[in-house]
């Protein structure tokens, strides 16, 4: 049975509180929400997903009231962060309470939060009244949705409604960070800058490559090193590098000098903004992917602002 899709919050809401699978638009992307308090809710989203148990969720929430119900702790950097970015494209990873089931945090102690900044998804989550577990609504380790349409295609026939509130204005995941004391550590790059947040609570401390776990309990999600991917091989090439052989398409956030030998070409930004290009990423790679192409070539974008995301997703993409 396909999904319903619809603009109805509260019949939203409702099958939220009764167990259901809802995707629904936030100014991300769309995500897979279930009751973040229902095991049997949240264990539906990874079978939907098909999606390994040691990757975590991220519990959406509308209000700090429920931010307590899921939180233990939350450290006075951690407060200065969501009193600039919430709601909006932030991802906290804070000590979570009891009552978050492990499944929502892959039996880490910690669970990953946010207010969404699109006012529909804190509607649905205020009228549902519970916390919302939701990570993309896609397949797992595919390309995230920024429509309805994106969310039917991939999990259609595996979830009971779709919240359609249009095209996602971000267009790429949020920025998650792990707050410990005064130490705040990126932990995936995503809708806020760096830059922005470094203005707020000083120096943001990178991942290191040997912090990172494979394979096992995830600290945020979104970190596995293959993941973003359209069925079409993607490879990241220089502004200069010529077609490969075959039907090759390119990905490029400015317009390319010579477009002769490609078979098709997505230019994500002709005006050279990043938030632009950022809007516009996923649906591009889809519109690529549908081509039938060999291999789908991706330039680099300038390593600043959502140019850090975006980079993030490619070599993802391109494991």
């Amino acid at each position: 049975m396909t999904a319903i899709v619809g603009t109805d919050v509260n019949a939203a809401a409702e099958r939220l509180r009764a167990g259901g699978l809802v995707a629904f638009g936030t100014e991300t992307v769309y995500g897979l929400g279930a009751n973040a308090l229902d095991p049997a809710a949240v264990a539906r989203v990874f079978e939907a997903k098909e999606r390994p148990s040691f990757d975590p969720l991220i519990v959406h929430v509308a209000s700090w009231e429920t931010v307590s119900t899921v939180v233990a702790d939350v450290p006075p950097t951690a407060a200065t962060l969501t009193d600039r970015f919430w709601p909006g494209p932030l991802t906290l990873v804070l000590p979570k309470r009891e009552v978050v089931p492990d499944l929502v945090t892959a039996g880490l102690p910690s669970v990953a939060v946010r207010m969404p900044g699109h006012a529909a998804a804190r509607s649905l989550i205020e009228a549902a009244g519970v916390p919302v577990a939701a990570p993309s609504a896609n397949r797992f380790g595919r390309l995230s949705p920024t429509t309805a349409e994106a969310v039917v295609e991939q999990l259609g026939d595996r979830i009971d409604y779709v919240l359609d509130v249009g095209p996602c204005a971000v267009g790429v995941e949020s920025t998650v960070l792990r707050v410990d004391g005064d130490e705040v550590l990126l932990l995936r790059p995503g809708g806020t800058a760096v830059e922005e947040i470094e203005a707020v609570v000083g120096p943001v401390r990178m991942l290191e490559e040997s912090e990172h776990p494979v394979a096992r309990a995830q600290p945020a999600p979104g970190m596995l090193p293959r993941h973003y991917a359209p069925r079409t091989p993607i490879v990241m090439a220089a502004d200069d590098a010529e077609p490969p052989a075959g039907r090759c398409g390119l990905l490029t956030f400015l317009p390319p000098a010579d477009a002769s030998g490609w078979a098709a070409v997505e230019v994500l930004s002709p005006s050279g903004d990043l938030r632009e290009a950022a809007t516009r990423f996923f649906a591009s790679i889809r519109s690529l992917d549908g081509l039938g192409l060999d291999t789908i070539v991706a330039r680099p974008f300038p390593e600043e602002g959502l140019g850090r995301a975006l980079n993030d997703r490619l070599k993802r993409a391109a494991t």
